[in-house]
């Protein structure tokens, strides 16, 4: 038994290959934790906006609808356009944050896309992209609605409402064309419709 693998521990000796393994590997191995400051962490995050907002800047059609970093600094750039965006757009921003950052003060990944077809709305030039679409709707008070977007605005949107309800006089269905404005704050979730 060699001395230089005993460590005294409480006046035990401990044989340290019995516990880090024969020829000590994972003693040499590098903690999957790090101990950081919470002002290293802000200072990247803030770094990161700002990168992506210099970025937009430069492309007025496109606008950022999330920003995720991760505790392991996994950044996801979700980006959309008015008229949609392009494979070179994502390029172009993934570009322009990565450049900018140094690998050297944080080990960072990079993922910069657009929202899914199963990623709710957020933002109203999201809505207004989907003008003439249908979506689904799902307010605060958990009442779901569907309908086809039909204006935009700041605070609201308008969707167009149809369907069949009893008539109010006789027997049998009539069919109802409505117009519902919804407010931003009662919007819980909004899905766009997929059609097949």
């Amino acid at each position: 038994m060699k001395t230089n693998n005993l460590c005294k521990i409480q006046n035990y000796y401990v044989y340290l290959p019995r516990i880090y393994g024969k020829e000590m590997r994972r003693l040499r191995k590098k903690a999957f934790f790090r101990s950081v400051t919470s002002n290293v962490i802000m200072d990247f995050r803030a770094k990161v906006e700002q990168l992506v907002h210099e970025f937009l800047e430069t492309r007025k059609d496109l606008y950022l609808v999330d920003l995720k970093i991760s505790a392991g600094d996994d950044i996801t750039v979700i980006l959309d356009g008015d008229e949609g965006l392009s494979l070179q757009d994502c390029l172009d921003a993934s570009r322009a944050i990565e450049f900018n950052l140094d690998r050297e003060e944080h080990d960072f990944s990079l993922q910069v896309m657009s929202p899914g077809l199963s990623e709710p709305l957020k933002l109203p030039r999201q809505f207004k992209k989907n003008m003439g679409r249908e979506i689904e709707v799902l307010l605060n008070s958990d009442e779901k609605i569907q309908g086809e977007v039909v204006a935009v605005d700041d605070e609201k949107v308008t969707v167009v409402l149809r369907y069949r309800r009893p008539k109010l006089i006789g027997k049998g269905k009539e069919d109802v064309v409505e117009n519902k404005e919804i407010p931003y704050t009662e919007i819980k979730k909004a899905l766009v419709v997929i059609k097949f």
